[in-house]
């Protein structure tokens, strides 16, 4: 969550400087993860206004500017922007101006006509993703003053990570509060109060289904101007909190979201029929959101409806046919409390992650929606005007939630932080975070504030009071008891050799997610079961890998996407096998090559920078089994999987039983994930590269003799097999055997090819004679001949 330091300091007072603060809160539980000025850094960037704008002689695009800076001669610019006109003020980069992507403004002649800066527009200074014309500042901004004072744009952002169970602390008034709690101050945030002398009209509100939502506030503002232009402190504000400046109706009810982590929506009262109802979805009922998308409602999801129909999803988005638009003149605020258990997981089921659902997944304040329905309207009214009915609030007090006392004992709070605490050090850590407190013979009781949805036993008190009085003050202490390392069989392959083994040969190392998408794992693995999450993030990403191959498929696709033609990525994680009711973790290592074989540069032949194939990935695997010290034990051997090219893809075995995969994927989903070059992919069990200690060997002192081998055999004949035959009948005497030479061709007959043997013999204890080879090699052709039907070739 991103923090603007000047919005928090309007809600407590903060006696510590930005990097300080963010030290202090990642003490305190809540990580800062980023912390940055509010724009990118740019320099020469002055308010000016638009005196005159008339059109390029030229250029039908083109307007020719007279802007002045408020002093100094008026200044000639070229401009495109179509929202240039007489009186606007806006923001001028002056000849010799630094902009954001190092881009230096110098005086220029655009169709012949010279332009002496630049006026910006919000995307080219940093402060926006798109931009449709050039930045319009208020009517008030002082010309010549430096865009960077004007906006305040060196002030602090800090960026701050809330954990899950937090939800309380998903806003301005939640970070508040921790820094009140951590300086020993209060909070002194803006006075809200709700509208005076507003009329006594309410919209009829009925909750069908209390137990997810028992209160709902509702408030009405009429005659409102949506078409007026958000105020700069507040569009700037909701930037640097990382929300886009919409509307004012919705700007009002973001701002209040971050503000104080209540949710709210905005409908437009003419569009809303015959009262609201709160109610569960009715069986296949359909509803159009806001985004466009129809999406059909599952029954124990909760509705707002009117009556015609839905109108939206309760705590994640609202519908598209009530959406206030421009025109809109009045408004039907909702601010409503929807229980945790009532929304959690049903926006992830419809692929929807909003910033609402994840504060109600939470849970928010079940006492503030008539306060953010009030903080609202003093925002829109000053802004868009209109007249703001009373606030009305429907509720079931009887499913709201309640917060019972929590008892917390000194001395269970003296064992698990190992250090005694002052009574009234507790006592102060648990009343400075809103909770009544009380103190007995044993220790407190403490009743948590509203907000707290975290604190229900009493671990949870220890935390809190650990974390504000006590990390700083616990003692390092030896251990009590002896340490005890686990046994690591020295068979078992150290990870980090096996993964340098792959990066000295090209490749990076991939994380990816455990859990993948479906469909995409179906592809690659037909009808092989999975398994299924019961609340996944996304609809993407909702079933527990089977392999680590869905992953780096992915991850090979977002590299192909940003022009990288040669893509090398391993990872070692775990797939996830069922079977029957259990599950089975199998600790894998599997890679991915695609592109060129090798790195582009000035000494590599245009036929070394041709794709990657099969036997390049089997070199890289052959390495990898090398480093056991076994490389005998390995096997490959042709074998078929629906996710591989038939033929172009092998089974590893070792002693015979199968322990991985190699080869390169299907035609089909090569042309299906849009591939520009097809990849070969690898996986291998990590148990499967158990490594043999290497044991002692005498090197022999006689010369080693080498004999050479043509023979032809029938192409059915892998060198394995041909390998394994030469072995039998050689025993311990061959030292070497090398393959030099394959050859198809004339000379031989049809389905039939020649492989060149370098046979290489050694004995221990004498040197071997040429009768002794001779012997050996008849023994060779021989076997050859009648086990796989080989001739010499002369």
């Amino acid at each position: 969550m991103k923090v603007p330091y000047s919005w928090l300091a309007e809600w407590v007072k903060v006696p510590w400087k930005p990097k300080e603060l963010g030290a202090r809160l990642t003490m305190a539980g809540f990580e800062l993860e980023g912390l940055e000025s509010a724009a990118p850094p740019f320099t020469g960037v002055v308010v000016a206004e638009i005196l005159s704008a008339q059109r390029h002689s030229q250029a039908d695009k083109l307007q020719v500017c007279q802007v002045t800076t408020g002093s100094g001669p008026t200044l000639q610019i070229v401009c495109g922007a179509a929202n240039a006109r007489a009186g606007l003020k806006s923001a001028l980069a002056m000849v010799g101006a630094q902009l954001p992507g190092d881009l230096r403004i110098g005086a220029a002649k655009l169709r012949g006509v010279e332009s002496q800066g630049m006026l910006a527009s919000a995307k080219e200074l940093g402060l926006a993703d798109s931009s449709s014309g050039i930045l319009e500042l208020p009517a008030d901004a002082p010309l010549g003053k430096p865009l960077r004072e004007y906006l305040g744009l060196e002030e602090a952002v800090l960026d701050v990570n809330i954990t899950p169970n937090r939800g309380d602390a998903m806003s301005i008034l939640g970070i508040a509060r921790e820094v009140a709690a951590i300086a020993g101050t209060k909070i002194t945030g803006p006075k809200i109060e709700s509208p005076r002398g507003a009329k006594a009209e309410r919209f009829p509100v009925k909750l069908e289904a209390p137990a997810g939502c028992p209160r709902f506030a509702g408030g009405i503002v009429r005659g409102i101007n949506n078409r007026a232009t958000t105020p700069v402190w507040l569009a700037e504000r909701l930037r640097r909190a990382g929300v886009r400046s919409i509307s004012p109706v919705v700007d009002v009810t973001n701002y209040v979201m971050l503000e104080l982590g209540q949710p709210m929506h905005a409908y437009d009262l003419a569009k809303l029929k015959h009262g609201i109802r709160v109610r569960l979805a009715r069986a296949g009922e359909e509803v159009t959101l806001l985004d466009g998308k129809t999406v059909q409602a599952d029954p124990d999801m909760l509705l707002i409806t009117d009556g015609e129909g839905p109108v939206g999803l309760a705590g994640i988005m609202g519908g598209l046919r009530t959406a206030v638009e421009p025109l809109t003149t009045d408004v039907f605020f909702e601010s409503a409390y929807f229980s945790p258990e009532a929304v959690q997981g049903r926006g992830r089921r419809l692929g929807l992650l909003t910033d609402a659902s994840q504060r109600f997944e939470r849970g928010v304040d079940p006492t503030q929606q008539a306060r953010a329905i009030a903080r609202a309207i003093a925002l829109l009214t000053p802004i868009a005007g209109g007249t703001a009915a009373s606030i009305v609030v429907t509720e079931n007090t009887r499913h709201l939630p309640k917060r019972p006392a929590v008892r917390l004992r000194a001395a269970q709070l003296e064992r698990l932080l190992g250090l005694e605490l002052p009574a009234a050090r507790v006592t102060k850590a648990l009343t400075g975070l809103g909770m009544k407190v009380s103190s007995n013979a044993t220790g407190w009781k403490a009743t948590p504030p509203a907000h707290r949805f975290d604190i229900a036993i009493e671990a949870d008190l220890i935390e809190e009071v650990a974390r504000l009085a006590a990390w700083e003050k616990i003692p390092e202490t030896d251990a009590l008891a002896s340490q005890h390392f686990r046994r690591l069989p020295e068979e078992q392959p150290a990870e980090r050799a096996v993964l340098e083994a792959l990066a000295a040969r090209g490749y990076e190392e991939a994380v990816t997610y455990a859990f993948v998408d479906p469909s995409l794992q179906e592809k690659l693995f037909p009808g092989k079961p999975a398994l299924a999450l019961s609340n996944p993030i996304a609809s993407d990403l909702s079933v527990m890998r089977v392999s680590l191959w869905p992953g780096l498929i992915r991850a090979a696709l977002e590299n192909q996407r940003r022009q990288q033609d040669r893509i090398r990525l391993f990872e070692h994680g775990t797939r996830f096998e069922p079977d029957g009711n259990a599950t089975h973790e199998i600790e894998t290592l599997a890679g991915l090559a695609s592109g060129a074989r090798l790195p582009e540069q000035w000494g590599v032949t245009k036929e070394a920078r041709s794709p990657a194939d099969f036997y390049d990935v089997k070199a890289d695997v052959a390495a990898l089994i090398a480093e056991t010290g076994a490389a005998e034990t390995f096997t490959f051997e042709p074998g078929e999987l629906a996710a591989l090219h038939p033929g172009r893809a092998a089974r590893v075995l070792r002693r015979g039983s199968p322990v991985g995969w190699i080869g390169e994927l299907h035609p089909a989903l090569v042309k299906a994930l849009d591939f520009t070059y097809a990849p070969v992919l690898f996986e291998l069990d990590m148990g499967a590269l158990a490594v043999k200690r290497a044991a002692f060997d005498e090197i022999s002192r006689f010369p080693q003799v080498r004999r050479d081998l043509a023979v032809v055999v029938d192409e059915a004949v892998t060198l394995s097999t041909l390998a394994e035959r030469v072995t039998l009948v050689t025993s311990s005497l061959l030292r070497g055997l090398r393959v030099f030479d394959v050859y198809r061709g004339p000379g031989l007959e049809p389905g039939r090819k020649s492989i060149a043997l370098g046979l290489i013999f050694q004995d221990i204890s004498r040197t071997l004679t040429d009768e002794d080879v001779d012997r050996l090699m008849a023994s060779v052709i021989t076997d050859l001949r009648e086990s796989l039907n080989a001739r010499i070739r002369e």
